[in-house]
């Protein structure tokens, strides 16, 4: 009997851009993009759709700096980029991520817009240690983009299921 054909499912982590420090009396939920922030999110998004990155869904944390992140996306992508603005990826910790994930593996690709260290711990998950290390050895970088395959065939390895297909940072 042949080996079953691989199930890949295709995930986008992208870290909010660059956000100035909180105004006196604002909330961190409210900081917004500063300068470089701004450049940044437009760069990433610019290169992801100039290498054919398009998620079929994109899943953005409700802080002002992931959705003036996503806009950028939107304006990259197109206007029929699917973008959905959820709390949970503001407020949740790691397994929020990772529960998310499992929820769409199903349903095509998937992009989350959201936060460090989540961002990070998804990584270093999804693709081991070492790759992980390797991938962002400095740390995971405002503005910065993991794609990933990530094997859902029963034989896929546990422990570190994802492939890194591309990381990009500013």
């Amino acid at each position: 009997m042949p080996p079953a054909a691989a199930q890949i499912f295709r995930l986008y982590l992208m870290r909010h851009a660059q956000a100035g420090w909180a105004l006196p009396g604002q909330k961190d939920f409210d900081r917004t993009l500063d300068d470089t922030g701004y450049a940044q999110a437009e760069m990433i998004a610019d290169r992801a759709a100039d290498r054919g990155f398009r998620p079929d869904k994109v899943l953005c944390s409700t802080a002002t700096r992931c959705r003036e992140t996503a806009e950028a996306l939107h304006r990259a992508m197109g206007e029929e980029l699917e973008i959905d603005y959820t709390d949970m990826l503001y407020a949740g910790p790691a397994n929020v991520y990772t529960d998310i994930i499992d929820a769409w593996q199903d349903d095509g690709s998937l992009m989350l817009v959201g936060h460090n260290p989540m961002m990070e711990e998804l990584v270093q998950a999804l693709l081991g240690e070492t790759a992980a290390a390797n991938a962002t050895p400095t740390g995971y970088p405002c503005a910065g983009l993991a794609v990933i395959d990530i094997d859902r065939s029963p034989s896929a390895r546990a422990s570190a299921p994802g492939r890194l297909v591309a990381f990009l940072a500013p």
